[in-house]
């Protein structure tokens, strides 16, 4: 299951989503540290068609984990040579230009 929330920044469309279960998680490693935030990740729960439709429409997405990585490179959102790693969990930021 996805977990996803939109913010309206100016002009931009930011875009939060991550596998649900990875909230209230801190990951580490080395000098990396990502905190699964409730309070920036946790809003609507999301399955595929819904997680789409947000990152089409999204200047900006923050996306961490397996589920959700993988379905944004399925569609060639992202390339998965940009996805980093924290502890095991992929991590990817994708800005539209």
């Amino acid at each position: 299951m996805i977990t996803l929330r939109m913010y309206r920044k100016g002009a931009e469309t930011i875009l939060a989503a991550c596998d649900k279960e990875l909230i209230g998680k801190m990951l580490r490693e080395g000098d990396l540290k990502l905190e699964v935030c409730a309070s920036f990740y946790e809003g609507e729960d999301a399955d595929e068609e819904m997680l789409l439709n947000r990152l089409r429409n999204a200047s900006i997405a923050n996306l961490v984990g397996e589920e959700t990585v993988a379905i944004a490179a399925k569609h060639n959102l992202i390339k998965e040579d940009c996805v980093m790693r924290i502890s095991g969990v992929p991590h990817v930021q994708l800005v539209k230009m």
